[in-house]
């Protein structure tokens, strides 16, 4: 696990070199500024962007729930309080934990295992998600009167946009996605897609040739009759990795 950077935004002298003496024996806990008022901390919790941030409730200048409201950066936060009836409140503010004052070593690394966890958790969730993006879509799922049909991405000849719809014509029929066709370029395999206009995506296995339309434009002839027009950038880029496609001077 990488270190998390942490601040700690507390009036009390004492408290604050406590959460700093605890925080030091956690190698994966790294304390990167102290505030001792609201105002204060909402310029260095901006400043730094902490992944943490240990947060007295009570504070001169803003309270805690007013430095939440003012902070442009979010870093997850553990309130620190004396009085217990915060805690409920504390995680209805989407909270990892908190400590009631006055607090030890050992509730102090309580908690922050519990904030590992809950972070490792995050992380790995974010990192999973990252992955599912960057793997190219290999089907697509559009409506019919009949219910939801699946078509395999191979199968696609070109997507059209159509409005705020991306119309795929496939060798069995087309279909209407609510999709942009820039997500769906973003989305599919570059290997094997192209965005040759703004309103155009084809699927390089679908072409039967390439054509000059004018001195700096190709039009895209595929296989089921359909002629496209590229855009003079996508015509150079297809000029550029011509190897093996059929281009016909």
């Amino acid at each position: 696990m990488n270190r998390v950077r942490a601040v700690i935004v507390e009036d009390e002298p004492h408290a604050r070199a406590s959460l700093r003496d605890y925080a030091s024996g956690i190698d994966w806990l790294m304390v990167v500024g102290e505030a001792a008022d609201g105002a204060e901390a909402v310029r260095l919790v901006d400043a730094l962007e902490p992944d943490l941030m240990f947060l007295d409730i009570s504070l001169p200048e803003a309270s805690g729930l007013e430095v939440l409201d003012r902070l442009r950066h979010k870093p997850e936060i553990v309130f620190t309080t004396a009085y217990d009836q915060y805690a409920l409140a504390a995680f209805e503010l989407g909270a990892l934990d908190y400590l009631l004052k006055p607090f030890g070593r050992a509730r102090f690394e309580t908690m922050v295992e519990r904030v590992r966890v809950r972070i490792h958790a995050e992380v790995a969730a974010t990192e999973r998600m990252r992955d599912a993006c960057d793997t190219p879509l290999r089907r697509l799922f559009a409506r019919t009167r009949d219910g939801i049909v699946a078509i395999d991405v191979r199968t696609i000849q070109h997507i059209a946009a159509c409005g705020d719809y991306a119309e795929v014509h496939t060798e069995r029929g087309t279909h209407l996605l609510h999709m942009s066709l820039g997500e769906l370029a973003s989305r599919l395999d570059p290997e094997l897609f192209r965005q040759v206009h703004r309103s155009h995506i084809v699927n390089l296995d679908a072409v039967e040739t390439f054509v000059p339309f004018d001195s700096r434009r190709l039009t895209i002839k595929l296989r089921d009759g359909t002629e496209i027009i590229a855009s003079r950038a996508a015509s150079e880029a297809l000029r550029r990795s011509s190897t093996g496609l059929p281009v016909r001077r």
